[in-house]
This record gives C-alpha cells, structure tokens and sequence, in this order.
C-alpha cells in the first residue's frame, strides 16, 4: 500500500513522525480519512480519537480533548493538536 508522510504534534511533543497508510481524525463537520496523495486541504479537528496505520501495518490511537487543525498537501499530512 502507498504511504505518505504523517506527523502528530502538540506543543512540545510529537506523537507520531512517520510514513502512514492511512490517518482518520474527527473533523467538525465529521469523521474523515487521509491516504496517500490526497488532495490538498485544511481543516479544523475537534475532541476524538485519531487512529493511524503505519507504514508496516501496525496500528495507534491518540485521544485527546480539544481543538486541532489537520493540513494536507503533497503527500503529507500534519495534525496539530
């Protein structure tokens, strides 16, 4: 499966750095899904969970309370949370 690079941060810590097959976050206007050379795009995030499949398959779940905003574009992705 292709991947893209993805990186989960807050302030003062990564969460994750890396290549990913896939990211779903909660979005505002709903649950959304990022995979490789997805259209460029930002969005805010609200209070969920955020689950990612990694390059080799292995799978991670962050949760958190808040707000965030995701950014998309030439193939990779960040989340800042």
């Amino acid at each position: 499966m292709k991947t893209f690079h993805l990186t989960v941060a807050r302030v003062g810590e990564n969460l994750f750095d890396g290549e990913a097959q896939f990211v779903t976050v909660p979005g505002e206007d709903g649950v959304l899904t990022v995979m490789a050379n997805h259209e460029a795009f930002v969005t805010p995030l609200k209070s969920g969970t955020i689950r990612i499949e990694d390059a080799e398959g292995k799978k991670q779940e962050i949760e958190w309370e808040g707000t965030g905003l995701l950014e998309v574009s030439n193939n990779q992705a960040t989340v800042i949370l």
